[in-house]
């Protein structure tokens, strides 16, 4: 089975907040696959839609079963891709899940047999981002009340798992930014307060897990960590900087919380720096831009290694969700499910032709073949570029 096209998709969700890259790679036997480039939030889209067309000729007339091939090529004829850079690195993840999707079709099953069948039936998921809120929409959640209103509506929907950024917002809704050396005596106060106010509400049962983005230092993350620690924090995401594995270590050291991180790191290479010094508890790649689902598999096996858990990120289209949930499914280090705000909103539902959502918080992966999930024709016919790659 022969590449014979890749089609490359920039999809219109009338934002440029949020455009999802998404590419299907065709085949001379009329399967075709979906992947995606996650990068479709913030800045870059556009840039990963040009990457995955520059690099798309590079496999025109290869084998479609053959992955890792096609993803060894990908990797060592670019040049710029042994450096991790993330636009190449989503690229290449897009045509890697693509062609897993291809492979499931062409056997007629579901991805997660092909990556080793299923360790559970059910994933555990949390409710991801409310501190814009917990409806069909970003908003902001910035006053306690606000907070806590979303963080019982995620519990009433059946999680009992939220994630909240406490730092993204200042008590009057403007954005905190990044926060270097002691924190101040009134950011201290608003986090204490905040993370109080959610306890509180949720009671003793329900995990919350702290998202930082990375807008603390080593100094700022240990601080926080300080204030968090008697309130049974779950793990703190991205606690500082994904490029340098030394910072994560003084963090590491001056708290009992997990630390967690990867959706900003690139390929098994440089997820080994903090296996091996053991700086985070929890791995978080991104299929859309660690590599696909071919270098996603071989890090969460890296991490099984190192006695780390795995939590997939995913931040995309139904595309990601799909690939994300396959994954998740067929590994023994999983520990729970990103459930992400963007994933209620009707924006990013219509993409799919298929709604996978949690119920009760628990949320199974696809039974159809491949990934399960295709681009809407709506999706298609609206998208704000499109082009098509024949060699």
């Amino acid at each position: 089975m022969k590449i014979t096209s890749v089609d490359v998709f920039l999809l219109n969700c009338g934002t440029d907040s949020w455009r999802p890259i998404v590419c299907r790679v065709n085949t001379d036997e009329g399967i075709s696959g979906y992947g995606e480039a996650s990068v479709g939030f913030d800045t870059g889209a556009p840039a990963a839609y040009a990457m995955i067309a520059d690099v798309a000729p590079l496999v025109i007339g290869m084998d479609a079963m053959a992955h890792e091939a096609v993803w060894d090529k990908l990797y060592r004829t670019t040049f710029w891709a042994q450096a991790g850079g993330t636009i190449l690195f989503s690229a290449i993840s897009a045509i890697d899940t693509a062609l897993w999707d291809i492979k499931g079709k062409a056997l007629g099953v579901p991805l997660y047999k092909l990556l080793g069948g299923k360790t559970s039936d059910a994933l555990r998921c949390y409710a991801s981002q409310l501190q814009f809120g917990w409806g069909n929409n970003m908003g902001k959640a910035v006053t306690d009340e606000e907070l806590v209103y979303a963080c019982q509506k995620a519990v009433s929907e059946g999680f009992d798992a939220v994630k909240i950024n406490f730092i993204t917002f200042d008590d009057e809704g403007g954005r905190v930014g990044f926060l270097r050396g002691p924190l101040s005596s009134k950011v201290r106060k608003m986090i204490e307060r905040r993370v109080s106010a959610v306890r509180e509400a949720v009671g003793p049962d329900v995990d919350i897990i702290v998202e930082n983005h990375a807008r603390t230092d080593a100094v700022s993350a240990v601080e926080m960590c300080q204030i968090l620690e008697p309130y049974h924090i779950m793990f703190i995401e991205e606690a500082a900087t994904p490029l340098y594995p030394p910072t994560m270590k003084v963090i590491r050291q001056g708290t009992t919380i997990p630390l967690a991180g990867g959706e900003r790191i690139f390929s098994r290479w440089s997820f080994l720096n903090f296996f091996e010094e053991d700086t985070i508890q929890i791995a978080q790649p991104d299929i859309g831009t660690c590599g696909g689902v071919s270098e996603a598999k071989k890090i969460c096996d890296m991490a099984h290694a190192f006695d780390t858990g795995v939590q997939i990120h995913v931040c995309g289209s139904p595309i990601s969700i799909a690939a994300s949930l396959h994954l998740e499914a067929s590994i023994p280090n999983f520990v729970i499910h990103e459930h992400h705000l963007i994933n209620r909103a009707k924006m990013n539902i219509d993409l799919g032709v298929y709604d996978y959502a949690p119920v009760n918080g628990k949320i199974a992966p696809p039974e159809l073949p491949g990934l399960g999930q295709e681009l809407s024709e709506k999706a298609i016919r609206e998208a704000s570029a499109h082009c098509v790659v024949t060699g």
